[in-house]
């Protein structure tokens, strides 16, 4: 495979055939819902996408078959946000049975070293994605785990990172002309621990106080720290890669 084709839907037929045993197939999982009155819908998409990217950049050209990226599943469970305009959600047994029937597919023609790599959090959304890598034997790269989420930022640990600096910060690095800087600057702060208000069975974004879609703090992002988390998530993302080639 050519290394400067990481995009699997960029093969063709016959370098899909050809690739390595040892390729790792890498799946974005994202979801399609509002991100505050300054982000697009696609946020999670677009930040599974970057995170992929980054971590074949870092690969580098030494290894250039050892991971690809296959089309992102761009739809996801978010019944949190029904209530704005541009909320498209599937039910959790659908996304779990899109991802288990991808996974099988890919196991048929041989790959067996998959990782499911997702931004969209919502827990029946996660919880899902937890089903279909049990069941297919694939991995996930899962940030919300405890030993993961300790090496993001602030806001991200604080629960308070939907639209928020975390998200916005990884957009102005990645797809700034997608963000709408006047509607971000005027956006105050808002400190809402997700997690914790969805514990407590909250059942939307407007329970949890988050009336604009967002909460932490967007105005506060930057390209810089965009930069310096993808490189995170990126290494993270890298580590992984290594693992499941040693382990499979």
């Amino acid at each position: 495979m050519s290394a400067a084709i990481t995009r699997f839907g960029d093969l063709t037929y016959v370098a899909a055939e050809a690739l390595s045993g040892d390729t790792v197939v890498l799946l974005p999982v994202g979801a399609l819902e509002p991100h505050g009155p300054h982000a697009p819908l696609a946020t999670d998409t677009l930040i599974s996408l970057a995170v992929c990217d980054r971590a074949l950049r870092m690969l580098g050209s030494r290894e250039p078959a050892h991971a690809v990226v296959l089309p992102p599943v761009g739809y996801g469970v978010t019944h949190l946000s029904d209530a704005f305009a541009g909320s498209v959600s599937i039910s959790a047994g659908v996304l779990q049975s899109l991802l288990s029937d991808i996974c099988h597919s890919l196991e048929r023609q041989g790959m067996r070293r998959r990782i499911i790599v997702n931004s969209h959090f919502e827990p029946e959304h996660v919880n899902a994605l937890r089903a279909a890598a049990e069941e297919t034997d694939t991995t996930l790269f899962d940030v919300t785990r405890r030993r993961l989420a300790e090496r993001l930022t602030d806001e991200f640990r604080s629960g308070a990172a939907h639209a928020g600096r975390y998200e916005t910060s990884i957009l102005l690095a990645t797809h700034p002309e997608l963000v709408d800087g006047v509607a971000m600057g005027m956006l105050p702060s808002l400190p809402v621990d997700m997690p914790s208000h969805i514990a407590a069975g909250s059942p939307s974004f407007e329970a949890m106080g988050m009336h604009r879609a967002y909460c932490g703090s967007p105005a506060e992002a930057s390209a810089a720290e965009g930069e310096a988390t993808l490189d995170t998530l990126g290494t993270m993302l890298v580590e992984l890669i290594h693992s499941v080639r040693q382990s499979t």
